[in-house]
């Protein structure tokens, strides 16, 4: 009785220590896996009456696009995600992903990716990725719900499907490794940060407007391309101590980063919004382009 009783407390503990440790596994794995909170963290300021009347209703915009069209892009076992694509004129393995504002990827963020599009001579691949599924917002009831909305396993489907799909055409159009360089502008400036990660291995440049940085020391060692991250000073929720730490952290990783600041506001840098800065704007859109030319061509 007494072997029954020892063997059987042995058993227990055998049994419990292999939960244990395949729980510890499983939950570091997912951890691995999932997309950090920094996007959870920027989404909290939609429930911020200040910040969401920071974004005033976008000035109406009807924009015809010359060189990129609305197309879909298959995802295995779940819906296809929606994309602006602005196709090289040439077979290329560059690549630029464009991130949308909260309102979504309206007329503005279609012109930004034709923008960039010419001032790479028209010979890089840019993909403005939808992350409301089809839903523009042109109220700031709307603009609230759909980025509350976002599921962030949703949004991680979405980017490596596009990525899945650019290293195919890469590889069988242009016979070129894929390289990757993410821009985006307030929520979609979290998510440039993120996206980058997703596709970590393809990635040459980062480049982020006032959205939330990484704030996690482990998500910032996996950081593979140097990030140029842009801010206001006046801004409120992006403020210069959230980039500064964050290039802190960056730089105590070995990682590259250039964090610039500007006496400007929030979305300064969106021609829709009061908040607009022209001259800050321009000079902020002629560092991203150094950059660019830089770490990504």
């Amino acid at each position: 009785m007494i072997f029954s009783k020892n063997y059987l407390f042995l058993s227990l503990i055998t049994v419990f220590t292999g939960m244990s440790y395949f729980l510890l596994f499983n939950s570091d794995s997912e951890n691995e896996n999932k997309t950090c909170c920094a996007v959870d963290e920027f989404a909290k300021f939609t429930t911020d009456k200040e910040f969401v009347n920071q974004h005033s209703n976008p000035i109406a915009f009807d924009f015809t696009p010359q060189y990129g069209e609305m197309t879909k892009i298959e995802i295995q076992g779940a819906e296809a995600a929606n994309v602006f694509m602005v196709k090289s004129k040439k077979p290329t393995g560059k690549y630029l992903f464009v991130f949308h504002e909260w309102w979504g990827l309206n007329d503005y963020v279609k012109q930004e990716a034709e923008k960039y599009y010419k001032d790479f001579g028209q010979k890089v691949n840019v993909i403005a990725i939808d992350l409301y599924d089809g839903n523009v917002a042109t109220t700031q009831e709307d603009a609230q719900k759909y980025m509350q909305s976002v599921n962030n396993d949703r949004a991680k489907t979405i980017i490596e499907a596009i990525t899945k799909y650019a290293k195919q055409n890469a590889i069988e159009a242009a016979s070129q490794p894929l390289h990757i360089a993410t821009i985006g502008w307030c929520f979609g400036g979290s998510w440039s940060l993120q996206g980058s990660l997703i596709s970590n291995e393809n990635t040459r440049a980062t480049v982020m407007y006032y959205g939330m940085p990484e704030q996690d020391t482990a998500r910032i060692n996996q950081i593979k391309s140097p990030v140029l991250g842009i801010y206001a000073n006046k801004d409120k929720w992006i403020t210069p101590k959230v980039m500064q730490d964050f290039e802190k952290s960056m730089k105590a990783a070995g990682k590259t980063v250039t964090i610039l600041g500007y006496e400007a506001d929030h979305a300064f840098a969106n021609p829709s919004s009061p908040a607009y800065n022209e001259t800050a704007a321009k000079e902020a859109r002629k560092k991203t382009i150094q950059f660019l030319k830089k770490n990504w061509l």
